[in-house]
């Protein structure tokens, strides 16, 4: 680890004094830590906002509004989302390990880096880490990289689960700034790699994540979250999917589809929503909707069973919600 200045904050005024070209700030640090002993980020200065007071989990008329520094377990596990919005308490329990949903946060797990091997090995080229550099993931080991969103300079997979089922529900991300305060849909804060894939997010320079909002969805609640990987616990995805379905007489009126595992940034399914509403609920219209989730994907040499395993996703979570 190279060495670094370090400041406290106990605001997000004194967070956005502090910060400076080349800072980091520093919340859970169960990402930052990691890359930064593995010389993958190299912050000259540190900002440590664990005291700045952006916590509260809150439901009102509009819906679900979380802090960012609020800890994963306690968002899984709190009322007012694990009832209403079982896909999110679903995606952060299956997230990590109990040690790490104990310290991470809301706002760090959005802003998690992938999980790239040649992303996180210095010694290898990687356009996120090097733009211009090269990305040997192309034609090297890429089982776990992503199908869907990939260009010939990046496929590396995005790694939250938290983020599919936030952009199922069309959350909403609160941001503060130098320029002030703004918010954006988390579907459209992720960049798609393109020719600049170091440029992951929309995230300006000095900003801090001050919370999510979800909107009121009462339908959330048929909702579910299922993740696909090689072991049952602190593995990252190679497949999974938050679904929600609202169901009338045994027909779908309106469904909500995200994928993770597969993609360059949390993957929203419009043309599988679409050939599910005014279908029965059942599973051959589950399996003829699923075959949309995979229209202009990209497999690569050592990962082509993810469009298979994707519409098996997607099927298998409709399935239990229809039990």
């Amino acid at each position: 680890m190279r060495p670094y200045t370090f400041a406290a904050a106990r605001s997000v005024g004194e967070a956005l004094e502090q910060a400076r070209d080349g800072s980091a700030y520093l919340a859970g640090g169960t990402t930052l830590v990691d890359l930064m002993k593995l010389e993958v980020l190299t912050p000259a200065h540190v900002v440590d906002i664990t005291a700045v007071p952006l916590h509260g989990i809150r439901a009102d008329a509009k819906g679900l509004s979380i802090g960012a520094m609020e800890r994963m377990a306690d968002v899984a596990g709190h009322d007012l989302v694990a009832g209403p919005y079982p896909m999110l308490a679903e995606a952060l329990r299956q997230s990590a390990s109990p040690q790490i949903r104990n310290m991470a946060t809301i706002g760090g797990n959005l802003l998690q880096r992938t999980r790239c091997g040649y992303f996180r090995d210095p010694a290898t080229p990687c356009n996120k880490r090097e733009p211009g550099s090269g990305c040997p993931a192309v034609d090297g080991h890429n089982r776990s990289h992503a199908i869907l969103g990939t260009s010939d300079a990046c496929v590396a997979t995005h790694a939250s689960d938290l983020a599919v089922a936030l952009v199922a529900l069309d959350a909403q991300l609160s941001l503060r700034g130098p320029g002030g305060e703004r918010t954006l849909p988390l579907a459209g804060f992720y960049r798609l790699p393109g020719d600049t894939p170091h440029l992951e997010n929309e995230l300006r320079p000095g900003e801090l994540v001050t919370g999510v909002s979800v909107p009121a969805l009462p339908w959330a609640r048929r909702s579910t979250y299922v993740k696909v990987r090689d072991r049952q616990s602190y593995e990252f995805a190679l497949c999974s999917a938050a679904v929600a379905v609202n169901v009338t007489g045994g027909v779908i009126r309106e469904a909500r589809v995200a994928a993770g595992g597969v993609g360059t940034r949390p993957w929203r399914l419009p043309a599988v929503e679409q050939a599910l509403k005014g279908r029965p609920m059942r599973t051959e219209t589950f399996e003829a909707a699923a075959a949309h989730a995979v229209g202009g994907a990209r497999p690569l040499s050592r990962n082509a069973f993810k469009a298979a395993l994707l519409r098996r996703t997607i099927v298998r979570a409709l399935v239990h919600l229809a039990g």
